[in-house]
């Protein structure tokens, strides 16, 4: 029997894990949207360029990360494999998203799942143990609410062992 998601926003999301070794990603956009991606990318990589004409201090206190200070491009597309558009421009983000398209690359677009060729669950990553929780983009809060549930039974139960 094949099931049927009712969906609010129309797209059924694929819980997967992506092999990003040696993978690219970019994150365009230097505020507090990409601040809030980069906490979850940086437990999984450093292979990670932000992009944008203004970047917080965080991002430049971090040598992990590469720099760009510029403003978007189709062309800063260009050998990533990944992009996350975390600009403040719903116009400037439905381009990223279209240029992306037209590459092949799989894109997020921050706070706009209708956008998404893929969304971020709620994570909790401890060494090789990743749990992610997703909503199918509808319910983050109670994703975050799943995750931290969990987190808590697995940090417990390692203080037993």
């Amino acid at each position: 029997m094949i099931m049927r998601y009712d969906n609010k926003n129309g797209k059924v999301f694929l819980p997967v894990l992506i092999n990003i070794t040696d993978k690219k990603i970019l994150v365009i956009g230097g505020g507090k949207v990409a601040a809030h991606k980069l906490s979850t990318l940086l437990k999984f990589t450093s292979d990670i360029t932000i992009l944008a004409p203004v970047i917080i201090d965080e991002f430049q206190k971090d040598s992990r990360l590469t720099l760009q200070f510029k403003h978007y491009e189709k062309e800063d597309l260009l050998n990533f494999h990944i992009v996350y558009a975390c600009t403040n421009d719903k116009k400037v983000n439905a381009a990223i998203k279209k240029d992306a398209n037209s590459l092949g690359l799989l894109v997020n677009v921050a706070d706009d799942p209708e956008l998404c060729d893929f969304v971020s669950p709620a994570i909790y990553k401890d060494d090789n143990i990743t749990v992610a929780v997703g909503s199918n983009a509808q319910d983050v809060k109670k994703a975050i609410q799943i995750r931290n549930r969990i987190k808590k039974i697995l940090e417990d139960d390692v203080e037993t062992d």
